[in-house]
Formats: C-alpha cells, sequence, structure tokens
C-alpha cells in the first residue's frame, strides 16, 4: 500500500518542485509565477492551522463540541427569561385562587383566632416570597475586578483568561468569572417556596381533610356524562381552580423543599454545589494518601448559617432572616477571613 501510494505521489512531488524553481526565473510567466506563490502561501496556512504542539484527541473533541456549547449557553441564557415569565404567572395564578376560591370557604368554617393566625402566616410568607424573588433577580451575582493588580487570586480562568479569587468560577449563563459560583437562586427564596405551598395545600386538607379535593375531581369527571350536570360556570371554575391548586402547590412543595433540603445541607457544611465535587475528588485523593482532609471555610454549623444569613448579633434573626432585608453578604468575595465572631480557628488556606 505504501509502495503504490509513493509511486502515485512521487510524479506528483516531482512537478511541484519543477513550478517551484521555475516560479523564482524571470523567464517564467508572471501566471505561473502567482500561482506558485499562492501554492506556497496557502501550504503555510495550512500548517499554521494543523499544527499545535498542545494539541491532541481531548483538544479536537473540545473544537468539535464548541457549537454545541455555545447553542447550550444561549439557549439557556433566553430560557432563563421564560422562567422568570413562568415563575411570575405561577405565583399569580396561585395566590388570584387562593382569595377568589380557597379564602371564601376558609371564611365560612374556620373560627377567627384560626382565620387570624392563617391571614398573617399567608401573608407574611407572600411578602417574603416576592421580595426575595425580586431581589434573585435584580441582584447581580458578584464579579471579580477588572484591571487591579492588589487582588489576591489563585489561579486563571481558562474560559475568559482573567484571575481568579478564591472560591471563584466561571458562569457560562454570565459568560465570565463569578464570585462564590453557585446557582442562581436565594436560600431565603427557596425556603417561603415550599413551606406556602404545603401551606396551601394544608389549608385546602384542613377544610375538608380531602373531601373538597375528591369532590371538585369528581366533579370533573361528570362533565361529560349524559345527561351533563348542572353546574354554573363559576362552579367548574372553582372545580378546575382547586384541582389546579392541589397539584402545583403539591409538585412545587416536593420539588423546592428537596432543593432547599440540599442548599441546607451545603451551607452547613460550609461549602457550595460547585465546591462539593471538588471537595470530594480532593478528600478521596488524600485518603489514598493516608491524610485527611478539611475544608477550612467550615467554621461549624451554626457560624456557617450565621455567615450565610448574615447574622452578626441576636436581633438580626428577626431583621433580616424572619423580615425582608437587602443586607450585604459577610466580606467582599475575594478574601475569606472568618469573621471575628465566629468560634473556629483561622482559614489560612485557600480552596481553589
Amino acid at each position: 500500500m505504501r509502495g503504490q501510494r509513493s509511486l502515485l505521489l512521487g510524479p506528483a512531488r516531482l512537478c511541484l518542485r519543477l513550478l517551484l524553481l521555475l516560479g523564482y526565473r524571470r523567464r517564467c510567466p508572471p501566471l505561473l509565477r502567482g500561482l506558485v506563490q499562492r501554492w506556497r502561501y496557502g501550504k503555510v496556512c495550512l500548517r499554521s492551522l494543523l499544527y499545535n504542539s498542545f494539541g491532541g484527541s481531548d483538544t479536537a473533541v473540545d473544537a468539535a463540541f464548541e457549537p454545541i456549547y455555545w447553542l447550550v449557553d444561549n439557549v439557556i441564557r433566553w430560557c432563563g427569561v421564560v422562567f422568570v415569565v413562568l415563575v411570575i404567572v405561577l405565583t399569580s395564578s396561585i395566590v388570584a385562587i387562593a382569595y377568589l376560591c380557597v379564602l371564601p370557604l376558609i371564611l365560612q368554617t374556620y373560627s377567627v383566632p384560626r382565620l387570624c393566625w392563617h391571614f398573617f402566616y399567608s401573608h407574611w410568607n407572600l411578602i417574603l416570597i416576592v421580595f426575595h424573588y425580586y431581589q434573585a433577580i435584580t441582584t447581580p451575582p458578584g464579579y471579580p475586578p477588572q484591571g487591579r493588580n492588589d487582588t489576591t487570586t489563585v489561579s486563571i480562568c481558562k474560559k475568559c483568561i482573567n484571575p481568579k479569587p478564591a472560591r471563584t468560577h466561571h458562569c457560562s449563563i454570565c459568560n465570565r468569572c463569578v464570585l462564590k459560583m453557585d446557582h442562581h437562586c436565594r436560600i431565603l427564596l427557596l425556603s417561603p417556596l415550599p413551606e406556602t405551598s404545603s401551606f396551601s395545600s394544608r389549608a385546602l386538607h384542613s377544610y375538608g381533610s380531602w373531601d373538597l379535593f375528591r369532590e371538585a375531581y369528581a366533579a370533573i369527571e361528570t362533565y361529560h356524562q349524559t345527561p351533563p350536570p348542572t353546574f354554573s360556570f363559576r362552579e367548574r371554575v372553582t372545580h378546575k381552580s382547586l384541582v389546579y391548586l392541589w397539584f402545583l402547590c403539591s409538585s412545587v412543595a416536593l420539588a423546592l423543599g428537596a432543593l432547599t433540603v440540599w442548599h441546607a445541607v451545603l451551607i452547613s457544611r460550609g461549602e457550595t454545589s460547585i465546591e462539593r465535587h471538588i471537595n470530594k475528588k480532593e478528600r478521596q485523593r488524600l485518603q489514598a494518601k493516608g491524610r485527611v482532609f478539611r475544608n477550612h471555610y467550615n467554621y461549624g454549623c451554626l457560624d456557617n448559617w450565621k455567615v450565610f444569613l448574615g447574622v452578626d448579633t441576636g436581633r438580626h434573626w428577626l431583621t433580616r432572616v424572619l423580615l425582608p432585608s437587602s443586607h450585604l453578604p459577610h466580606g467582599n468575595g475575594m478574601s475569606w477571613d472568618p469573621p471575628p465572631w465566629v468560634t473556629a480557628h483561622s482559614a489560612s488556606v485557600m480552596a481553589v
């Protein structure tokens, strides 16, 4: 096979060499000289594009999937706007159904003290959801400063080629590095959402102990019977709204409840979801060497929550946690020295 290839390429190479030699002679036609120069220039360009001392199969795969990465990043960026609108629409529908359908039933059955408690508790949750969701979609996540030489960094970002402070990672949605990178959500938003959803389900459940939901669902099943049932338009809307409220609140309470528990565990450990994977690999690496891994950002469960929620004094549990608050988090996002009130040893080693 190689012998046949050399027999075929030999004459072609000889002809090219003759053309190159003739190209430098003045008696050679200008057209042929231009073709020879273009051939040399094209060969140099081709070699410059293909040559890479750091190239390999991984580089080829990354280059092949780069258009897919670009498409996913841009599609997800626009999906964020759709998700924001969807959350606003779903939350507004739940509030409307609670006022128009559930509240008249509660007024007929609850006692005055129980009614006052439900009125206060539900509106407190609603205020927290609206406030923290507004904060979540309008507050910038925090970016490393650009053009400063006094910033303590631990590495260089491979995507945006900028210095990365400790606990900083690249966000494909923002297309830049984010300080203490994690999900674009707030635990103070996640906490009241499943709680309110379960509260709405309990309010519907406590009225008739499944009887109301079963009656509404059974009434919907009889809509297509012959002869049709004599339900008014308002009664039909109430039936469908109660079933919709039950299923939506139950699914949201389960999904966001599990997400809230997961993030609560991460906060108790003093790490983000990204750092959990990094720390897991580092723990396995050190364990293979007979050493013990220690997270230098873990100040203990209670102190971790205080740092996360910004609780410096006892009254902050009321003013910054139980009530809406737009206070800034502890520190500047680039240096992670523990607060003076944290009863833990100094975190001197930074995790990349």
